[in-house]
């Protein structure tokens, strides 16, 4: 039998859930042995003395990193950036300034300048530096002693500038350090102004300055720049601006604190290349003369506007193009400086001087001879019904013209009747013969080509209306120009010119122009008999007896064609074109006058300004008088010859 313990164990903790738990004072709980253990606060150790090695060592470490971040930054400034930063700074004090570019010039065919640049100059302040001037007992252009600061440099500089000194100080004065004060100084007031001893506080830079010597002279033809940046904007001015533009230099240098430059420091010198002359066909003195007549005929018969072409037949050069009322290009104020010339803008129907390619064409088809006879009515109806009949310009009683009085008698009713036998076909290759609907190739800024109507898109009057020159067709004036151009150079057409080339820039030598193009449009004899048909235009019987020069033989044509406006009002171009000598072509001078008020007809209100003009040239040139016409071709036949 097991003996049993009477002692009783106590439980271990955790195993019965049961702790025992022992009051003692101030109701602090009685953990057992092990939790009192475990849960004893822990004293804080007691601070050791710290060892001199060890703080010694600590320093050593920090001095050493700060000395290799300082060496490290000074090897980075000094060795990897020193480079870039010597540029860096050597950038902020350079200074640069362009040169610029003398633009070339725009002369006229003797070397008469029409265009050129000068040096103008533009004057600027540093209102910064001027704050440390100092006056030292300097006296004013008025004795007074001149004070510091900027009330000082406006004491010296403000009788140069017909400035108040009170309001140009106020300009002057800040902390800023560019300040323009004038602009467009000419060389003798900038030298003025240098010589005030001014310049740590002023400065100028040159500008060129476009200028036209001449004025309006030629001025629709020649163009003008901008003032900002020299560029052309019309006539020769834009069209040429690949020559006439140089390239712009530059000068850079070191300079101070006070803006001066370093003796010694750095310097560098572009120079800049100087654009190239353009020497042009045209005459200053002629196209003056041009000028001065068309205004005079516009005036006399207060017409809205009106146009003089000259052209040297053997070279196809225009020595003159005249725009009434031409603009100096001098006042860009004026708005019309850049409409450019009428003469190669402006289309219009050319009336019955274009009679002469329909002449042109009988002619050579051997539908008439020069004197074929023609019953002429004031009012004549084609057998097409359907057409309303075509009239003359002033009523007349019958006429009986040869075709050179039909020419010379300007008759529509006379013309409608050799063109019935012309087939519409054959008109409209003559006119393409002569250029028309085509650009010269002046490829000045806004020309217009004309146009032609292809015959296929002709109604029944179209083909009677183009032979005397209205519907279906226009022309500018040039175009207009050169048809009488080429049956004076035996009929070859040689394309119209307005340059005869360039000069490259301190150079006298003229780089010619391409030789222009030449072409055979009708026959010599074909053209020899037109230019006596013209010859009757100017005779007393014919419509242009006021185009006629003393001593000269004259050949040319009278037109007055009706103009239906955008508005489909109507006005009238009253014209004459005309070569002389007739017996040894030189010059065409071709008159064009828009909407005359007292007049309407081309040999009234054109042919006595063509007289004019071809009378000036001639007598300019020295151009040897023509011997007297012999036989004359007959204008008139019948009842009517004299």
């Amino acid at each position: 039998m097991s003996k049993v313990s009477s002692v009783s164990k106590a439980p271990k903790p955790g195993v019965s859930g049961v702790r025992q738990q022992t009051h003692l004072p101030n109701n602090r709980v009685n953990y057992t042995p092990r939790e009192q253990v475990r849960r004893a606060p822990i004293a804080p150790a007691r601070p050791q003395p710290a060892s001199p090695q060890k703080r010694q060592r600590t320093l050593n470490v920090l001095v050493a990193i700060v000395v290799a971040v300082f060496v490290g930054r000074l090897f980075q400034l000094q060795v990897l950036q020193a480079p870039s930063l010597a540029r860096e700074a050597l950038e902020s004090r350079i200074t640069s300034i362009t040169l610029p570019a003398h633009r070339g010039q725009i002369v006229d065919r003797n070397g008469v300048v029409l265009a050129t640049s000068v040096d103008r100059y533009q004057l600027n302040a540093d209102p910064k530096a001027i704050l440390g001037f100092r006056g030292d007992g300097r006296l004013d252009a008025e004795g007074n002693e001149v004070a510091n600061g900027a009330l000082g440099v406006a004491q010296l500089l403000a009788p140069l500038l017909d400035a108040e000194p009170m309001e140009l100080a106020a300009r002057l004065n800040g902390d800023n350090r560019y300040v323009v004060i004038a602009k467009d100084i000419e060389p003798t007031l900038q030298r003025q102004i240098s010589e005030l001893g001014l310049k740590s506080y002023l400065y100028t830079e040159v500008f060129p300055k476009r200028i036209y010597p001449n004025g309006s002279v030629a001025g629709t033809l020649v163009g003008f720049v901008n003032y900002e940046d020299q560029v052309g904007q019309g006539g020769i001015e834009r069209a040429y601006e690949t020559v006439l533009a140089g390239v712009n230099g530059e000068k850079s240098y070191e300079r101070g604190a006070n803006g001066v430059p370093i003796p010694g420091g750095a310097y560098n010198e572009t120079l800049p290349k100087n654009g190239g002359d353009v020497v042009l066909t045209i005459d200053a003195n002629l196209q003056w003369k041009a000028q001065q007549v068309i205004d005079e005929t516009v005036a006399k018969f207060n017409a809205e506007h009106g146009m003089i072409v000259v052209q040297n037949i053997k070279t196809g050069e225009l020595w003159a193009i005249a725009d009434a009322g031409s603009v100096d290009p001098n006042d860009r104020s004026d708005a019309r400086v850049a409409n450019g010339s009428r003469a190669v803008q402006d289309i219009f129907e050319p009336g019955s001087t274009g009679k002469i390619i329909t002449m042109a064409a009988a002619l050579e088809t051997g539908v008439v001879t020069p004197e074929t006879r023609f019953t002429v009515p004031y009012e004549f109806q084609v057998p097409n019904p359907r057409v309303k009949p075509f009239h003359d310009s002033k009523d007349h009683p019958v006429w009986q013209l040869t075709a050179t009085g039909v020419l010379a008698k300007s008759s529509n009713t006379g013309t409608v009747q050799i063109a019935e036998n012309i087939p519409p076909a054959t008109q409209y290759e003559y006119l393409k013969k002569f250029n028309l609907g085509e650009f010269t190739g002046l490829n000045m800024p806004g020309e217009s080509r004309g146009k032609v109507i292809p015959y296929e898109k002709w109604d029944g009057r179209t083909r009677y209306t183009v032979a005397f020159g209205q519907g279906g067709l226009s022309v500018n004036a040039v175009q207009a120009t050169g048809v009488y151009a080429t049956v004076a150079n035996d009929g070859y057409y040689t394309a119209p010119s307005l340059v005869r080339g360039v000069r490259q820039a301190d150079s006298d030598k003229v780089i010619s122009s391409a030789q222009p193009e030449v072409t055979k449009t009708i026959e010599a004899d074909t053209a020899a008999t037109l230019m006596r048909m013209l010859e009757q235009a100017t005779a007393d019987d014919g419509t242009a007896k006021a185009a006629q020069i003393p001593g000269y033989r004259v050949a040319g044509k009278t037109g007055t064609a009706e103009l239906i406006m955008p508005d489909r009002s109507t006005t009238i171009m009253a014209s004459f074109i005309g070569v002389a000598p007739a017996d040894n072509p030189e010059f065409v001078v071709a008159v064009f006058v828009n909407a005359p008020q007292w007049g309407m007809y081309g040999g009234t209100v054109a042919a006595p300004a063509f007289r004019e003009v071809m009378g000036f040239l001639l007598g300019q040139q020295g151009v040897p008088l023509s011997f007297p016409e012999q036989n004359p071709l007959p204008i008139y036949w019948g009842h009517n010859a004299k």
